[in-house]
């Protein structure tokens, strides 16, 4: 059963690897609902966050074959109830409504918009929801004289986790091992390597 999935990728930031990733999705017809690129809390290290609509078993191998990329260093994929998650929106309305009518004024504070311009001819609101509230207001403020509209992509934090970061510092503070293994056919080369 298809439902919607968060993608959560660590990588080294190089070039080119947003494009492979990307040609991943579109090779198995998998549309991308929202994607979203910034640093980590790991100096150098950057955070994929990709949203999919799709069944699980799907979901687990393309996962599995991003971890394959060089650069990728882990990902991780989670449901809505397994996340925090918000996404950004502004609205551009008319500020000559806005004064006039006390219904828009209303509607913007319900839903907890705050003003970021304010000019002579229009007025610029952001708010951060999930996607449904940000729906909601588009549908509120439609009838009511809305410019533009433009919604961020997906930021999520994974729920139950201590971080990649303390993994990482967990995997480096590892010493290692003592001992040393020899390849066991180093010796039999003639016998193994015959052509």
């Amino acid at each position: 059963m298809k439902q919607e999935y968060t993608i959560t990728v660590y990588t080294e930031n190089q070039i080119g690897l947003l494009n492979r990733i990307a040609m991943m999705f579109s090779r198995r017809k998998i549309n991308i609902e929202s994607l979203n690129t910034s640093p980590s809390e790991i100096e150098g290290i950057h955070r994929f966050t990709i949203v999919i609509h799709e069944a699980e078993e799907v979901v687990k191998k393309l996962v599995r074959q991003i971890e394959k990329q060089v650069e990728v260093l882990k990902a991780y994929y989670n449901t809505n109830d397994e996340i925090v998650w918000q996404e950004l929106a502004l609205y551009k309305v008319s500020t000559d409504k806005v004064i006039e009518d006390v219904k828009v004024e209303r509607l913007l504070r319900k839903y907890g918009a705050r003003a970021v311009v304010i000019r002579k001819d229009y007025t610029v609101f952001e708010t951060s929801g999930h996607r449904e509230e940000i729906n909601n207001l588009i549908d509120a403020l439609a009838p009511l004289g809305l410019i533009e509209f433009v919604r961020s992509a997906r930021v999520a934090i994974i729920n139950a986790s201590k971080g990649f970061y303390e993994k990482l510092k967990e995997f480096e503070a590892e010493e290692p091992g003592e001992v040393l293994v020899e390849n066991e056919f180093l010796d039999k080369q003639n016998e193994v390597f015959s052509l």
